[in-house]
C-alpha cells in the first residue's frame, strides 16, 4: 500500500506515527511538507519505504502531476486552507480513492467557523471522504462540518509512546526515592504558549512560597531573548525530539500554559513518561490526558494567579503523591499510541 501525505510542518511524533505503521504493515509512505520553521527547527530524512519531498520544489501544477504518478492508495492532506494540496485532494475523491482531511481545531462557534460549516457542503464534501481529528474537543466541528460520524476518525495525533513510557520504566525507582523538585515546560517563546504568564506565575510563586522547587524550559522563539533571568530558572532552548528525554530524569511536573492550543501532543508525551501535569483549560489535550485533582491541574489561561495556585498546590504534596499522580498520568497516556493510529489509517485501507 502506498500513502501520500501532504503536509505542512513535519513534528516527531508524526514520524514516529508513520513509522509504526510501516514496522507493522509496510507499504510506502510519500510525504510532501512545507519549509522548516526556524522556530520549531525539526530535523528529518528519509528512509527505506519512506519519502520526503519538499513543497517548494513544486508548482501547483507539477505538485498535482507528481501526485497521480505515486498512485497512491490513501492520501491525507493536513488541513483545508492549502490550494495546491486541494487541487490533488479533489483530484483523487474523485477517482473514488480514500482522502482524509486533517482537523485539529476545536468548535468555537466564531464566523470563521461558522462560514466554514457553508464552505464544507459546497466544496469540502467534494474533496475528502474522511476527516480525522485529535479528541473530542473536534468532535463536534467535524460533524458541523458535514461529516458523518463513520467518516470521522479519530486520534490524529500520538507522542511517541514508547519512547516516553520506557523513561518512565527507566526513572520511576528513583522518582520515588527522591522526587524532582523541576516544573518543566516545553514549547515555543511565544506570548500565546502563555510562557509570560509562566514567568510572573514562577515569580510570584517564589515571592510567596520561598520553595526549593525550580523552572526548567526547553524551546525558542520571539521572546526568547527577552526571558526570564531568576537562579531557579534554567532556558535549554530548542532540542530535537531524540534529545528531550534526557531531561526527563531530572524533572518532575510539566507545565503548558497556553491561551490557545488545539490539542497539545507534549502533553500525551510527558503523561506517558509519567509526569503530574499543570494546563490551562485552553490546552484541548487536558480533556483526554488530565483530570483535574486527580494526576494534575487546570487553570484558568491568561491567568497567572491561577497558574501561581497550581505551582503552589503541586509544592505542598508529599513526594509519593507526586508519585501516584504520574502513575495515573500514564495509564490515560496509553489509551492512544502509534499502534492505534497506524491501526486507524490501516481500517481505510481494507474498506477500500
Amino acid at each position: 500500500m502506498k500513502i501520500l501525505m501532504l503536509y505542512t510542518r513535519l513534528a516527531g511524533y508524526w514520524m514516529s506515527c508513520i513509522k509504526e505503521y510501516l514496522s507493522m504493515y509496510g507499504g510506502q509512505f510519500i510525504i510532501v511538507r512545507d519549509r522548516v520553521s526556524h522556530n520549531a527547527p525539526f530535523q528529518f530524512h528519509g528512509s527505506d519505504n519512506l519519502y520526503l519531498y519538499d513543497h517548494d520544489n513544486f508548482s501547483k501544477k507539477s505538485l498535482l502531476d507528481f501526485c497521480i504518478s505515486e498512485n497512491p492508495d490513501i492520501v491525507y492532506v493536513a488541513g483545508w486552507t492549502h490550494n495546491d494540496y486541494l487541487s490533488v485532494a479533489r483530484y483523487f475523491f474523485k477517482k473514488d480513492i480514500p482522502v482524509i482531511c486533517g482537523l485539529d481545531n476545536p468548535w468555537e462557534n466564531t464566523l470563521r467557523q461558522r462560514y466554514g460549516t457553508v464552505y464544507s457542503n459546497y466544496f469540502l464534501k467534494k474533496c475528502f471522504t474522511h476527516i480525522w481529528i485529535p479528541g473530542d474537543p473536534q468532535y463536534k466541528f467535524a460533524r458541523r462540518l458535514g461529516f458523518s460520524s463513520d467518516q470521522i476518525l479519530m486520534g490524529l495525533y500520538s507522542a511517541d509512546y514508547n519512547l516516553f513510557y520506557n523513561e518512565y520504566l527507566k526513572n520511576g525507582i528513583s522518582k520515588s526515592r527522591k522526587f524532582p523538585h523541576r516544573f518543566i515546560y516545553v514549547g515555543r517563546y511565544f506570548d500565546f504558549k502563555g510562557i509570560r504568564d509562566l514567568w510572573k506565575a514562577f515569580l510570584e510563586f517564589q515571592n510567596e512560597t520561598d520553595s526549593d522547587w525550580e523552572l526548567w524550559s526547553i524551546g525558542t522563539g520571539d521572546l526568547f531573548d527577552k526571558r526570564l533571568k531568576h537562579p531557579k530558572v534554567r532556558h535549554i532552548g530548542f532540542v530535537q525530539p531524540s534529545e528531550l528525554p534526557k531531561y526527563l530524569s531530572d524533572t518532575g511536573v510539566f507545565i503548558l500554559p497556553s491561551h490557545r492550543e488545539h490539542w497539545g501532543v507534549v502533553v500525551h508525551e510527558f503523561a506517558a513518561a509519567g509526569f503530574p501535569l499543570i494546563c490551562s483549560d485552553n490546552v484541548m489535550a487536558a480533556t483526554k490526558f488530565l483530570e483535574d485533582g486527580r494526576n494534575g491541574f487546570i487553570h484558568k489561561a491568561k491567568d497567572a494567579s491561577s497558574l501561581k495556585d497550581a505551582m503552589i498546590r503541586i509544592s505542598n504534596m508529599e513526594d509519593v503523591q507526586l508519585v501516584n499522580m504520574g502513575e495515573l498520568s500514564v495509564a490515560k497516556a496509553g489509551d492512544l499510541t502509534p499502534e492505534s493510529w497506524a491501526m486507524t489509517l490501516r481500517k481505510l485501507y481494507v474498506k477500500a
